[in-house]
């Protein structure tokens, strides 16, 4: 779920014109007191240990990573540079090192937020800039180094700022969990709540709720320290802090509605920032990745600007060569495993060693998908005696022990080697690596309009619902991941899905 975080704040005194503070003075002070204290009176009862919760301490995160950075394009710069008897080896990599962390920093790769990375292509942009850069300060300071030595010399940057990017991004064990307190209407607060604990694959930890104006708040497990009433009054920091001390949260989450907005709103933010509380607000957005999301300001408005999913450009251009080389090199390095499965399916059972079959390709366009054949020679004359054995919903069909699925075909789909010949159709463009699940068209002939958006990009040989379940997912599940993809497909995330589906298939779940 998107949301639009506004950042802790450490003025607690007034503000002045263009957001300067104002100089504190012994009335402003009593004043300033005087509020803490009231805003500190709780209605609920305030956790045993009878401390308001910290404010989220800066990690070394983003230090560090500048550091490792540094040190890593530095480091082998000066040792090419001596290795290549160039002048001032020391100089050179110290300015390439500072202009390379500068250059990241001011482009908010260290920025401590989900999405400043910007994946595996944004250390590749940075040092295409950075070479630029440091053509230009040769050429100022007039450098007798040699160009084509000092680009070697600075490569091994690039490669540590990848590596450290993605370890950033590398979900970690342990993580900090926010433990979160939803304000907003009924019906806002409960969407929220639905969709935090339906899922786990985040760091949010839904601890309460307090409701605005006198609609039921029909929410299972909920508590419900205090409510707010439907006009501004002058205790909603004091109820919303009381909620928030009695369940030690360290978050507000703000479900906007006609009964929360504009004025009311930012004096709520006001009051939890002076009381040490970070304020999130959930934005009525879905489906959307926060590398997408860019906030801008204008009139006084705070607006989201939402970047169009990738059709085209570098990384449609990156992913299909990454498609046709896996590919490529996928079949020579399985090409043994590949002919002993072929003998394995030609000696076990009568039929031909693949299975061919017409899928609906990328803008509906058909092609045939080749796979290794799991079932009996006559299965598809089969299927229409097991119709009422359907297990899915949907237009798709699956049976978790379907008869016509032979012993060594079992086997296969357990391992999900049986889709390794859909390289070949990766090779040859029908499909990709990563992609939605290619349907058939009696299926595709059934979707809707929303469920057509499936095929406005190529299918892949594993996907999000690869690693998310495979067939244990209903047909709602497999069409929102698919969905999700769709729009927010990246060369980095489809990196990380073929990480993940190595996990996937030694798992095994989901295969049949």
């Amino acid at each position: 779920m998107g949301h639009v975080e506004i950042p802790d704040t450490d003025l607690s005194g007034p503000v002045g014109l263009r957001g300067a503070p104002r100089p504190r003075t012994a009335a402003s002070r009593n004043r300033t007191a005087a509020l803490e204290q009231l805003w500190r009176a709780p209605t609920a009862q305030r956790d045993p240990a009878g401390r308001p919760p910290a404010r989220r301490k800066r990690t070394p995160g983003p230090a560090l990573a500048a550091l490792t950075e540094l040190l890593g394009l530095a480091g082998p710069a000066w040792l090419l540079l001596r290795a290549g008897d160039q002048p001032r080896p020391v100089t050179a990599a110290a300015v390439a090192g500072l202009v390379w962390i500068g250059l990241r920093g001011a482009r908010g790769r260290y920025a401590d937020r989900p999405g400043a990375g910007s994946g595996a292509l944004g250390p590749v942009g940075d040092w295409l800039v950075l070479i630029g850069l440091l053509a230009v300060l040769h050429t100022a300071a007039g450098s007798p180094m040699d160009p084509a030595t000092a680009v070697v010399a600075v490569a091994p940057g690039l490669l540590v700022a990848t590596a450290a990017a993605g370890l950033r991004r590398w979900p970690r064990s342990g993580r900090r969990v926010r433990r979160v307190l939803l304000v907003g209407e009924a019906s806002g607060v409960g969407r929220a709540a639905e969709l935090l604990n339906s899922r786990t694959d985040h760091d949010y930890r839904l601890v309460a709720a307090i409701p605005v104006g006198t609609a039921r708040l029909e929410v299972d497990g909920v508590q419900v320290p205090g409510r707010l009433g439907s006009c501004p009054a002058d205790d909603d920091v004091t109820t919303v802090l009381g909620g928030v001390y009695a369940h030690a949260a360290d978050l507000v989450l703000v479900a906007p509605g006609p009964l929360l907005t504009g004025d009311r709103l930012r004096r709520l933010g006001w009051g939890l920032h002076d009381g040490g509380v970070a304020l999130s607000v959930v934005s009525e957005l879905s489906g959307v990745t926060a590398e997408r999301v860019r906030p801008v300001t204008a009139a006084g408005l705070t607006l989201l600007h939402i970047a169009p999913p990738l059709r085209g450009g570098p990384q449609a251009v990156l992913k299909n060569v990454l498609d046709r080389t896996g590919a490529l090199f996928g079949l020579l390095a399985l090409a043994p495993m590949l002919l002993a499965v072929a003998l394995s399916i030609r000696l076990s059972s009568r039929g031909p060693v693949f299975h061919r079959q017409i899928r609906q390709g990328q803008h509906d366009r058909p092609f045939t998908m080749w796979k290794f054949r799991t079932m009996v020679a006559d299965a598809e004359s089969l299927k229409a005696q097991l119709v009422a054995a359907n297990e899915v919903d949907g237009p798709l069909f699956k049976m978790r022990s379907d008869p016509r699925v032979t012993p060594v075909g079992r086997l296969l789909r357990r391992t999900s080697i049986d889709e390794l010949p859909q390289l070949l159709n990766v090779l040859l463009g029908h499909m990709s690596l990563v992609g939605p699940r290619p349907p058939l068209p009696e299926e595709a002939s059934r979707y809707d309009e929303r469920e057509h958006r499936r095929l406005t990009v190529k299918p892949g040989l594993t996907g999000l619902w690869q690693v998310s379940g495979r067939s244990d997912l209903t047909w709602p599940e497999t069409v929102s991941l698919d969905l999700w993809y769709v729009d927010n497909w990246s060369v980095s995330a489809d990196l990380g899905l073929l990480a993940r589906t190595v996990r996937a298939v030694a798992d095994g779940r989901g295969a049949y």
